[in-house]
């Protein structure tokens, strides 16, 4: 896990290259604070940098930028490939030489191999660009399911990339103006959506997507999508190729050259890892944080879980005065802003600073068995629409009156739904919603006065999959867009600000693939009955105790000791900022703003 960043030009900053891409070097410094390095090739085309992590081949092999022996091409990466070693011997096998004993050594033949297609044979998460020093081309590609962010700004023949979004501004080159469809996309979420960014200009590579970049100019393509097609199975044999899948899954999520630690939150998810671990004889360490407010500390569980299991378990005690204190430098960690993050930066911290390096976590779970109360509300409003929509006027009529004159950010969100065609999308949009469109673009206007509103619907969770219930469809949201633009990337961000790798082994394509042939009935059966029964070692007292989501008690703690870091955000009087993430949103927003466009 590391940072990278670089820039492709034809006839422009030259003369600058070396300055620039040592700022986006340092911007980026966090992600791997073991070493870096700088590659400029010989005719100021391409600048690229990379920070690094040590996890595989831990030697100055392992030194990024790295080359072919002939220096014909270049590679920066940030991620892990957990299939390298069987890559590395078909490799070996046809009589390619190596090296080093990484992963990134392995892509870099690959791509030399058979170009664009060495991504179809990638299991792991990634974010790399490699220069063909020869032909003057540039190929980047991130991972399936968007694990690794890779973010670009594009002007001309010039092409800037990154980890972050904060290195691709440290580069000096984009105009630092709000964009527009970013805003509004966080807004409506809690999080901006791919392929935008909160700077106009700057986009976000999507997942499973490759960039190639020419002098002559840029072409992207996607190479894979989320793809559920029943197949015809019974439950004892889907059951069986869980079961199969997720051992797989956690065998490959341990290739480390140094020691793998488990996030554990007390929830059947983390629970699952420990346990697949254990069945493997791995050495166990588990982290989690606990609080004082009894109502929302899973600290005792989590306890008794890694007990269970025979792990080491290391607690961090998180008050309201102690996360006061963490508060400016979490603010600096912001790469955009998300109404999440803050449990995953607290929790990194204490992992990190214990001497852990490598860290498992249990994301992912409820998104692919349906762990959360979407794949049953969204269909129920869906049918709600669809029976509304008999007598379109009633229902267009019904809608604006919620919209304008909704009491709660709920309704007015409902509001919103019911002027729209009822599709799983347009539900899940209401569902996982923050403010109603209406709110969205009034907040807009406040940052953006000069720019026309209102903004289309569409702008996020727009569906493209391929499904075939409805149940899928939310699935496919859920993976496509909460997962994907908030957990992920708040995942990255928080953990890679105190130089930790988080894996998260039930977010692999090879784990999807595989389950997303189980018919709907049986993978999203309510109460993740499928993960459940393939996981027998899960302890009776973990899978009866009542379902909640990993959360702070951040409502009391910003109407008690926060409360002066959270009061000046009122932005307009008419716009209620209860429930609490609203009031949240728009601080982050505010704070990050600032930052930004000093």
């Amino acid at each position: 896990m590391c940072g990278i960043a670089g820039i492709l030009t034809v006839h422009q900053y030259q003369d600058a290259l070396e300055t620039i891409i040592r700022r986006m070097e340092t911007a980026i410094q966090h992600r791997g604070p073991d070493d870096s390095g700088i590659y400029i090739s010989s005719e100021k085309q391409v600048a690229l940098a990379h920070t690094r992590l040590a996890i595989l081949d831990l030697t100055k092999a392992g030194h990024q930028p790295m080359s072919t022996a002939d220096r014909r091409y270049w590679i920066t990466f940030n991620g892990e490939i957990y299939n390298f070693q069987q890559l590395r011997s078909n490799l070996l096998a046809q009589g390619e030489q190596f090296y080093s004993q990484t992963d990134t050594e392995v892509i870099l033949k690959l791509y030399q191999k058979m170009g664009f297609n060495c991504v179809d044979h990638l299991r792991g998460m990634f974010a790399f660009a490699i220069w063909d020093d020869w032909e003057k081309t540039c190929f980047l590609a991130r991972d399936p399911l968007g694990i690794k962010p890779l973010y670009y700004w594009k002007s001309g023949s010039t092409l800037v990339f990154a980890s972050e979004l904060r290195a691709i501004l440290a580069s000096g080159l984009p105009a630092v103006n709000m964009s527009r469809s970013g805003l509004y996309g966080y807004l409506m979420s809690g999080s901006v959506p791919e392929p935008y960014t909160l700077i106009e200009g700057v986009h976000c590579l999507p997942a499973g997507h490759w960039l190639y970049w020419q002098p002559a100019g840029v072409s992207t393509k996607q190479y894979w999508q989320i793809n559920f097609t029943p197949a015809t199975i019974s439950p004892q044999e889907a059951k069986e190729k869980v079961r199969e899948a997720l051992v797989d899954s956690i065998q490959h999520h341990f290739v480390s050259d140094v020691p793998v630690g488990i996030f554990l939150s007390g929830g059947i998810d983390s629970t699952i890892i420990l346990a697949l671990a254990k069945t493997q004889n791995k050495q166990l360490r588990t982290y989690s944080v606990a609080f004082e407010e009894t109502q929302w500390n899973e600290g005792e569980i989590a306890k008794k879980i890694a007990k269970e299991f025979g792990a080491e378990h290391t607690e961090y005690k998180v008050t309201a005065s102690s996360a006061k204190q963490l508060l400016p430098k979490f603010l600096e960690a912001i790469d955009q802003p998300s109404i999440d993050g803050f449990n995953t930066f607290c929790v990194s911290k204490v992992t990190r600073q214990s001497g852990t390096k490598v860290v498992l976590s249990g994301l992912g779970g409820d998104e692919l068995f349906a762990g959360y109360h979407s794949f049953k509300k969204i269909p129920q409003m869906v049918a709600w629409g669809q029976q509304m929509q008999a007598i379109p006027l009633v229902a267009t009529g019904v809608g604006v009156g919620l919209a304008r004159w909704g009491t709660s950010s709920k309704m007015k969100r409902l509001g919103d739904f019911l002027q729209q065609t009822p599709t799983s999308a347009a539900a899940y949009r209401s569902f996982r919603g923050i403010f109603s469109h209406t709110e969205a673009c009034a907040i807009a206007h406040q940052y953006l006065p000069d720019k026309s509103l209102p903004i289309n619907y569409a702008i996020i969770s727009n569906y493209h999959g391929q499904t075939p219930t409805l149940e899928d469809e939310v699935s496919f949201l859920e993976l496509s867009c909460y997962m994907r633009n908030q957990l992920l990337r708040d995942s990255d961000v928080m953990s890679m600000s105190w130089g930790l790798e988080v894996r998260v082994p039930l977010v692999d394509h090879v784990l999807l693939e595989a389950v997303a042939s189980v018919p709907s009935h049986i993978r999203l059966a309510s109460g993740k009955q499928l993960l459940i029964a393939a996981v027998p070692e899960l302890p009776k007292w973990v899978i009866n105790r009542p379902k909640r989501g990993f959360a702070f008690p951040f409502k009391q703690w910003m109407t008690g000791e926060w409360r002066d870091d959270f009061k000046n955000v009122d932005i307009l009087n008419n716009i209620p900022l209860k429930p609490w993430y609203r009031r949240w949103s728009l601080a982050i927003l505010k704070y990050w703003w600032e930052r930004v466009s000093k």
